[in-house]
């Protein structure tokens, strides 16, 4: 009787396959496996894969089994999962995921499987490199799943996988939604009455809060905002930015430059603040909390534990409806490193600005280059 590797005949299903492996001692752990995995996710969830290699030609030889001399008699087949999608949407079933399952000879005895993500959307989203190459990495990342010699662990890695995109895919969710508030959809005006209760849970009055364009605060010359990019958890944003400053009354023009920005004034706490300048010999600063109790004095300790001078950095937090507790300061604090250090602002003075997202000039960029 010929061995299962060398058999001429091609598996053409799942069931094919387990029937075929289960003839070689070594390989009926994956037979087993693989019918456990039938059971938990369904017959129709795993075929044989047909699919191109990653080099893009076409693989050749038994199906499932690839005839690559370099890889010999790697199993490949691929499953179909699914992860939650929200209520709204259209698919009920979910957003569908394709997961390519590759067992090399030695696996389980001595090597563990490698799973690749083969759908390149989820849901309206394109797959990024980072994903990819973090389901790449499933089973030799430390934040992946820990693979044991000798043990199946394929069911554990989609799981993983599972979860690892269902993450993904909220984050994307929450950043959509974060980039909506922060673009001001103009489509609706709000009530005045919806103005006083958004400055009174601020803790500002509404005369200190000027409208896009008229009354906006003319920028001081030649400054300059560091913006970085967002910091989201549980709906909440955390946006940092910063500039250089070389006297202190810059600092209220600038603040009040912000202001004037729509994007920014709607935030639960707009202008979160902290600010050092040396004149001459002399050491002035200051920070405000902007309603966000003992923010400012946080951020004012970080640049004098970071030894930044002549800088204004400011954190603007959009509330999203879920209390963070003291991890606000935590992405506070951040969203201020954050802006500091892509400003350059931590680095020598002949690096300052590298890596940065300079606004652009405008009404609420900041930007006024010379």
């Amino acid at each position: 009787m010929s061995s299962p590797s060398t058999s001429s005949i091609e598996p053409d299903s799942i069931d094919a396959l387990i029937t075929e492996l289960s003839f070689d001692p070594d390989r009926e752990p994956i037979a087993s496996e693989l019918g456990a995995l039938q059971s938990i996710y369904g017959d129709d969830a795993l075929r044989i894969w047909h699919g191109r290699s990653p080099s893009g030609s076409r693989e050749r030889g038994r199906s499932g089994l690839r005839d690559d001399p370099n890889d010999a008699e790697t199993i490949r087949y691929e499953v179909k999962l699914s992860i939650p999608s929200e209520v709204d949407t259209e698919d009920e079933d979910g957003y569908p995921l394709t997961i390519l399952v590759s067992l090399p000879r030695t696996y389980p005895t001595s090597s563990p499987p490698q799973l690749q993500l083969l759908s390149r959307y989820i849901g309206p989203f394109g797959v990024d490199s980072a994903l990819f190459g973090a389901i790449l990495r499933t089973y030799i990342s430390r934040d992946g799943v820990e693979w044991t010699p000798g043990c199946v662990c394929v069911f554990d890695g989609l799981e993983w996988v599972r979860e690892r995109c269902t993450a993904w895919v909220g984050e994307r969710k929450t950043a959509v939604k974060i980039g909506e508030l922060m673009r001001g959809d103009e489509k609706g005006s709000e009530s005045p009455i919806d103005d006083l209760e958004m400055q009174e849970s601020r803790g500002r009055p509404t005369e200190a809060r000027p409208s896009d364009g008229e009354g906006a605060s003319k920028m001081p010359e030649g400054i300059e905002i560091i913006e970085a990019e967002p910091i989201l958890d549980r709906k909440s944003a955390f946006v940092g930015r910063a500039c250089r400053i070389t006297d202190p009354v810059q600092v209220p023009m600038i603040l009040a430059h912000l202001m004037a920005d729509r994007r920014i004034s709607r935030a639960a706490h707009p202008i979160i603040n902290a600010w050092r300048c040396r004149v001459g010999s002399v050491l002035h600063q200051d920070n405000d909390d902007d309603g966000e109790t003992a923010a400012g004095g946080r951020l004012a300790h970080l640049l004098q534990i970071l030894e930044v001078d002549n800088v204004l950095v400011i954190v603007t937090r959009y509330f999203g409806g879920i209390h963070l507790g003291p991890d606000r300061f935590k992405h506070i604090n951040q969203a201020a490193r954050n802006a500091l250090e892509i400003g350059g602002f931590l680095d020598t003075p002949g690096d300052a600005g590298n890596g940065g997202r300079r606004k652009g000039k405008g009404p609420h960029s900041g930007a006024a280059k010379r």
